[in-house]
């Protein structure tokens, strides 16, 4: 599993041609992902876009951006993720059922409270 994105909404980002910068390179990959998940970053270091992303699309750079930060963070360790946990900075929270237990409340995959959500969301305003 991966981070979802939230609702169909334009998300924000920071990558171009495929690299947030010549450090940071990942591969992107077209993809039909579950419903009302536009992007996902992987522990292997890929980005997957939903199918439905227009090609070339400002929301489709928006979707790479957002995912970029997340892929970045995931290549130097400060963010990781399993089926039944996600580990920010250190601290492991629980997930489970398209939710995840974040200070004592379990919110959806891609609140934009969590720590990881609010750094990926601020790289959309640079697209």
């Amino acid at each position: 599993m991966a981070f979802k994105m939230g609702n169909k909404k334009p998300i924000p980002g920071i990558a171009h041609g495929g690299s947030i910068n010549k450090k940071h390179q990942f591969k992107v990959k077209r993809t039909n992902l579950e419903d009302g998940t536009l992007g996902e970053a992987n522990m292997d270091g890929s980005i997957e876009v939903d199918t439905s992303v227009p090609k070339g699309s400002k929301l489709e750079k928006k979707v790479i951006a957002h995912e970029a930060v997340h892929a970045k963070e995931i290549k130097s360790g400060r963010i990781a993720y399993g089926d039944d946990w996600v580990r920010c900075d250190g601290i492991t929270y629980p997930r489970k059922d398209g939710k995840i237990k974040y200070n004592g409340k379990w919110k959806p995959e891609g609140d934009k409270t969590f720590p990881w959500e609010k750094r990926a969301m601020k790289a959309e305003k640079n697209v």
